[in-house]
């Protein structure tokens, strides 16, 4: 399942993120380090369903479909703030920073109210600068990775050069355990000195810095949005940073809750909510859900919780949603379940990859693919297209 970390100083909304995203309860507090251990728990990213075009109703199996919105399930990991000098040991340490590593993409929530100081501590809002959260926490990830990649760099030149070996290779041993691939090392080294020989501190920095952004891409979460002075510095944040969402997960939080409670029809990523038992309601919870609309949803659109996670897989993970069948003219499993699965593929996949993905051994036994919507056969190196149904043929 595809991880997402969300990461950031203490006392930004990490937790109130990660408890709007998943549905799950987790401590909450106005106090640095509420998260003491990194939790880990299902969200969903959201896609159309085929169900809807094709006229059936689907079974689900490996996801969720509400009203023709498949939910599909990725692993969040809240994990605790990090404060200057944490890749030093400082704060929580190289402990959360490890468990950092285990995702496929970053989610840096930030104040985006400038109401937190760079440890976390509550201070007059506006008072502090949020584009120094994001520049401190880029530079505590580099900095703790520039540190595993130096780790005896001397010793590993004269290893690299004696025994004629491959820098990247070297390099991608030296960083086992943290998801990298070593294509992704080769393209990150195109830009700095070619010779690994001259390579400097700054080299490995700068190594290091494009590593990350190639291999662990990161998004900025402009949280407390609704408050006076966020949407200044949100303006200002995005002027200067690319994947920039403007969130307010404790309006998410409310909206979730009081859907749940069948106070309102409401479905995340929403860009308005119907109230549906007024009467249950006092005057402050409608009042609250007034706000919320007024300023929240008219502005930016949604919470942004939803759109957070979608964009952080079907954009910067660049994923779509394929959808495996045994039966193209039924669109269905071999026990009849209509749509079963819906799977997150890499962009580009072909059907024999999809066919690995789904099993072992259906891979090992795959012969051909059909496109279930034209009842054609599609060729062996067919790019997988975002909502394709997949019907795939394997010998007996």
């Amino acid at each position: 399942m595809l991880q997402i970390a969300v990461c950031g100083k203490p006392n930004v909304g990490k937790s109130s993120f990660f408890n709007s995203a998943t549905a799950s309860t987790v401590e909450m507090a106005n106090y640095p380090f509420t998260t003491i251990d990194a939790n880990k728990a299902v969200a969903h990213v959201i896609k159309d369903c085929p169900c809807k075009e094709l006229g059936v109703t689907c079974n689900p199996h490996n996801s969720i479909c509400i009203d023709g919105k498949r939910l599909l399930p990725i692993e969040l990991i809240d994990v605790a703030g990090l404060v200057p000098g944490a890749h030093e040991g400082k704060g929580l340490g190289n402990k959360f920073l490890d468990e950092l590593m285990q995702a496929k993409v970053f989610i840096h929530v930030i104040d985006a109210s400038g109401s937190t100081d760079i440890e976390g501590n509550p201070v007059d809002p506006g008072s502090h600068d949020p584009l120094e959260d994001v520049e401190f926490l880029e530079n505590e990830i580099v900095m703790w990775m520039y540190g595993i990649l130096s780790r005896n760099w001397v010793r590993l030149v004269r290893k690299i050069g004696a025994e004629h070996l491959d820098v990247a290779k070297v390099l991608y041993d030296q960083l086992s355990g943290t998801g990298i691939a070593v294509e992704d090392i080769i393209e990150a080294k195109r830009t700095i000195e070619p010779d690994f020989n001259k390579w400097e501190e700054e080299d490995l920095i700068e190594l290091t810095r494009n590593i990350l952004k190639i291999a662990k891409p990161m998004m900025i979460i402009a949280n407390k949005a609704d408050l006076p002075t966020s949407k200044a510095n949100i303006e200002r944040i995005k002027e200067k940073y690319p994947n920039v969402i403007a969130t307010s997960a404790e309006s998410e939080i409310a909206l979730v809750r009081a859907a749940e409670a069948g106070l309102i029809s409401y479905v995340s990523g929403d860009d308005h909510f119907e109230i549906l038992k007024a009467d249950d309601l006092n005057p402050n919870q409608l009042k609250a859900l007034e706000y919320i609309q007024t300023n929240i949803l008219d502005v930016y659109g949604s919470t942004g919780v939803q759109d957070a996670l979608n964009y952080g897989i079907f954009e910067l993970l660049d994923r779509i949603v394929v959808y495996p069948v045994q039966d193209e003219h039924k669109y269905t499993d071999q026990k009849g379940n209509v749509l079963p699965d819906g799977f997150l593929v890499k962009q580009g996949s072909t059907p024999r990859e999809l066919a690995y993905i789904v099993h072992t051994d259906i891979g090992d036994k795959f012969m051909h693919a059909v496109d279930a919507r034209s009842n054609m056969r599609v060729a062996s190196d067919y790019e997988l297209k975002d909502g394709d149904i997949i019907s795939i043929v394997t010998r007996n």
